[in-house]
C-alpha cells in the first residue's frame, strides 16, 4: 500500500483539471482522475497513462461516487466551464453543480478527506461593485441563459458550507477568474480561444458588445499555485484567485492580433444576454491568508498558449 498522499481530481481530463494532475503528482501525491469526457478530453492526460500513482476512471459524479481505499483529499473541478458548454449542456451543468456536488461531498465526510470546490466569479453575475470581494453577494440573473452555471455554483458553495457547518467536513471554497493556458479548446467559446483560432485561421474576430466590456486574464500556472496553497491552507471561506490586470475585450483582441501577426479584422456582434461589464478579483485575501499573487505576465502567459494553439490549428497535438 502506498504511504503517498491520495487526491481525487473530478474533471481530471478537463483544461484545468489536468494541469491539476501534473501538478500534484509533481508533489507527490497519488492522483485519481475522474471524469465522464462530456467536455474533458484524453489527449490532455495522455503522458500520464502509464505514470506511477497515477489512475483514470470514466465516471460521472451526478451517479454514486466510490474511491477505493484510503483518500486525503479532492478537487471537485467537474462542470461545464466555458459560455458554449454550459448554454448546450444546461442540464448536466446545472445537476453536476447539484448533485454532483452532493455526492462529492458525501464521499469526503465518508472518507474523512478535505475537499476544494471549483467556485468561479460568476458567481458575481454583473456585478455592482469593482473590483470584486469576496463578501460581495452577486447580481445574478437566476432564469437568464447564463444562470444555469452561476446558479449552479452559488448551489455548490451553499451546500459546500453546509456539509463545512454541519458535518464537520473540511471544506475550501476557490473563486476563479478568467484562466487561460495550453490545453484549452478551440472551440470552447471563450476570448482568448475563441480570438486566437480566428487569428490563426485568418478569418474575422468576433467581440460582442462594442468591446468596452472588461475581463482579468490569469495563466494556469499562477492558478494552479493558488489552488494548491488554498488546499492546503486552514481557511474555510470563499478565496479570489484570478490576477487583476484588467483589460478591455477590444483590447484584447487587438493584442491577439499583434501576438499572433494576423491580418484579421475586428467586427462586432450584438453582447450576449446579462454578459458581465466588468470583471475583476479583489485579491487581498489571497495575498493575506494564501502569500499568493499571480507572478506570470499577460504578454509572456500568451506567447505560451498561442504557440499551443498553432499547434491545434495546424493538427500537431501538444499537452
Amino acid at each position: 500500500m502506498s504511504n503517498k498522499p491520495k487526491v481525487l481530481i473530478t474533471g481530471g481530463a478537463g483544461f484545468l483539471g489536468s494541469h491539476l494532475c501534473d501538478r500534484f503528482l509533481k508533489e507527490g501525491y497519488e492522483v485519481v482522475a475522474m471524469d465522464n469526457l462530456i467536455t474533458g478530453n484524453l489527449a490532455n492526460i495522455s503522458h500520464l497513462f502509464g505514470v506511477d500513482g497515477f489512475t483514470y476512471v470514466k465516471h460521472d459524479v451526478t451517479n454514486y461516487t466510490f474511491v477505493e481505499g484510503r483518500l486525503d483529499y479532492i478537487l471537485h473541478f467537474a462542470s461545464p466551464a466555458s459560455p458554449i458548454d454550459y448554454l448546450k449542456l444546461p442540464i448536466q451543468t446545472l445537476k453536476v453543480g447539484a448533485m454532483g456536488t452532493h455526492k462529492i461531498l458525501g464521499l469526503a465526510k465518508e472518507k474523512g478527506a478535505r475537499v476544494l470546490i471549483a467556485s468561479t466569479s460568476e458567481v458575481y453575475g454583473d456585478p455592482l461593485i469593482h473590483p470584486q470581494t469576496e463578501d460581495y453577494w452577486g447580481n445574478v440573473n437566476p432564469i437568464g441563459y447564463r444562470g444555469v452555471y452561476d446558479e449552479a455554483k452559488r448551489f455548490m458553495e451553499a451546500m459546500t458550507m453546509a456539509y463545512n457547518r454541519y458535518h464537520g467536513v473540511e471544506t475550501r471554497i476557490i473563486r476563479i477568474f478568467n484562466t487561460y493556458g495550453p490545453r484549452m479548446r478551440l472551440d470552447d467559446g471563450r476570448a482568448l480561444p475563441a480570438f486566437a483560432g480566428q487569428a490563426l485561421r485568418g478569418e474575422d474576430i468576433t467581440v460582442f458588445g462594442d468591446g468596452s466590456q472588461t475581463r482579468s486574464f490569469c495563466y494556469v500556472d499562477d492558478l494552479v499555485e493558488g489552488i494548491y496553497r488554498l488546499l492546503l491552507s486552514d481557511y474555510d471561506q470563499p478565496v479570489n484567485i484570478g490576477n487583476p490586470a484588467e483589460i478591455s475585450i477590444l483590447e484584447f483582441a487587438e493584442e491577439v492580433v499583434r501576438l499572433t501577426d494576423s491580418g484579421s479584422k475586428i467586427i462586432f456582434k450584438d453582447l450576449p444576454q446579462d454578459d458581465p461589464k466588468v470583471r475583476k478579483p479583489d485579491i487581498t485575501v489571497a495575498k493575506e491568508v494564501l502569500g499568493w499573487e499571480p507572478k506570470v505576465d499577460r504578454k509572456e502567459g500568451l506567447a505560451k498558449t498561442i504557440e499551443y494553439f498553432k499547434s491545434q490549428v495546424h493538427g500537431v497535438p501538444q499537452v
